[in-house]
């Protein structure tokens, strides 16, 4: 484009000045070149771009039903608009407090007692010198997570199961008494932990590990002759040079607080443990898809996105004020 170009067309436009144009016309010309030359790279990022693009942002749309009394024969567009009626709805039911509360409270067990767990064994195997013996550890604690959530359950139901369990017929050989694992709202919330240690934590570590695999050695090389101990190496070394990647990974958990498994708590399920054992996935699948209420059911899934949101951005800041790099 001429320098004339640009000036007729900085006339042309009401408010635009030649600046403007020129910034513009520049931006224009840098994605181009970024095209041709990255071309092979955004063709190899484009089906995950179109993946994204069709499962997370065209169902955004979706969260209209929340604000509409939707029929299906009414269809998305023809459905009756609302506004917040199902939102006071959902604030006020008497479910939401014990729905919130079995969530909090599944979640933070997670936090608290599953999310250490693959850094512990990513430190522990990162201290083990035995190759072979190091890989065997890493398969076998890998393949509970190819496992589905219907095996999972069905094994601790052979284990600890009251009726025919492995555990409960031990007991009773030595004398002892049945303890309802599966059925004790008192023991419910620590079989879902259990069982999530179990299942993810193996795989879990590949992350710490990789992070581990990305330490300096020479950071090694001099700790040990400052005469620094294998504990002391792990403290001053490895741990502060994964802790970046830690604060990442509980920042993205943070943001998945409202999601404690839809599969594993349905299957767990029962009737002496419904009291702990709803939340609002099971919730959702209860209302919405059963008993077709599907504006209530988008509200709480609305509620859960937001909750998490903003918990990703609290953490996210909290985590700048202390010098760390964040998300973004």
């Amino acid at each position: 484009m001429s320098q004339g170009q640009v000036e007729q067309l900085s006339n042309a436009l009401p408010g635009v000045t030649q600046k403007e144009t020129r910034t513009k016309q520049s931006w224009t010309e840098a994605w181009r070149i970024a095209l041709r030359r990255d071309k092979y790279l955004y063709l190899m990022a484009a089906p995950g771009l179109l993946f994204f693009l069709i499962f997370k942002y065209v169902p955004l749309w979706g969260l209209l039903l929340a604000f509409q009394n939707y029929s299906p024969y009414m269809g998305f567009w023809h459905s009756e608009w609302v506004g917040f009626k199902y939102f006071h709805e959902f604030f006020t039911n008497p479910d939401f407090m014990l729905l919130f509360r079995n969530t909090m409270a599944i979640s933070l067990l997670n936090i608290v007692f599953f999310f250490p767990v693959p850094i512990v064994v990513a430190l522990m195997l990162n201290e083990v010198r035995k190759l072979a013996f190091k890989k065997f550890v890493q398969t076998v604690i890998y393949l509970p997570h190819f496992l589905s959530w219907v095996i999972i359950v069905g094994i601790c139901f052979l284990i600890f199961g009251q009726g025919t369990g492995v555990i409960n017929q031990l007991l009773v050989e030595f004398g002892g008494h049945k303890i309802e694992f599966m059925t004790s709202p008192n023991l419910f919330w620590v079989m879902l932990t259990a069982q999530s240690v179990w299942k993810e934590a193996g795989w879990g570590t590949i992350i710490f590990l990789a992070a581990l695999a990305g330490i300096n050695s020479e950071l090694y090389e001099a700790a040990q002759i400052d005469g620094a101990t294998r504990w002391q190496q792990m403290t001053n070394v490895t741990l502060p040079g994964i802790r970046s990647t830690i604060i990442v990974l509980l920042i993205l958990r943070l943001g998945q607080v409202m999601d404690v498994g839809f599969e594993q708590i349905y299957l767990m399920m029962s009737g002496p443990v419904a009291q702990v054992a709803d939340v609002f996935d099971t919730y959702v699948y209860r209302v919405g898809i059963q008993q077709g209420r599907f504006s209530y059911a988008t509200v709480a899934g609305l509620f859960k996105s937001v909750v998490g949101l903003i918990l990703v951005v609290s953490a996210n800041r909290v985590a700048k004020k202390f010098g760390e790099e964040g998300l973004y």
